[in-house]
């Protein structure tokens, strides 16, 4: 991935802390600000800079915040441009990308729109991975 070229086609300034940034996430996709940071720590960036890297990347469409139910943080991940939906589960957390039975987006239309143009679809099956359904009940 040249990092640099996506930075620059999205018109932002190509840093060292952006490149570490973009590069630990496409090295662990669905990652939150805090394992990003943890990943580029050796670099010296602090966890303020993280939040503002990816919130930069986010708006220049680089990456994909990724909000899921009950979670406690978003994720980021580098595939903005790719339809896609994800399965977590319910129990351990577990999260795996599921491609988009329609393909384009947005590949589900409301009954109502309500005046707005819409942008995407974003779709979570909550599910329970087959490890948590045949652990045993915790005591």
């Amino acid at each position: 991935m040249d990092t640099s070229a996506i930075l620059r086609g999205a018109g932002l300034r190509v840093t060292v802390q952006r490149i570490a940034v973009l590069q630990a996430l496409a090295l662990a996709p669905h990652s939150s600000a805090d394992r990003i940071h943890t990943a580029v720590d050796g670099a010296g960036i602090a966890l303020p800079t993280v939040h503002a890297i990816l919130g930069d990347l986010a708006t220049a469409g680089i990456i994909r915040r990724v909000s899921l139910p009950d979670a406690d943080r978003a994720l980021f991940e580098v595939e903005p441009g790719d339809n896609h939906h994800h399965m977590q589960c319910v129990r351990c957390g577990r999260l795996e990308v599921v491609a988009c039975a329609v393909g384009a987006s947005p590949c589900l239309h409301p009954a109502e729109d309500h005046g707005m143009r819409l942008l995407e679809a974003s779709v979570t099956y909550r599910a329970v991975c087959r490890a948590c359904d045949e652990a045993p009940a915790a005591a």
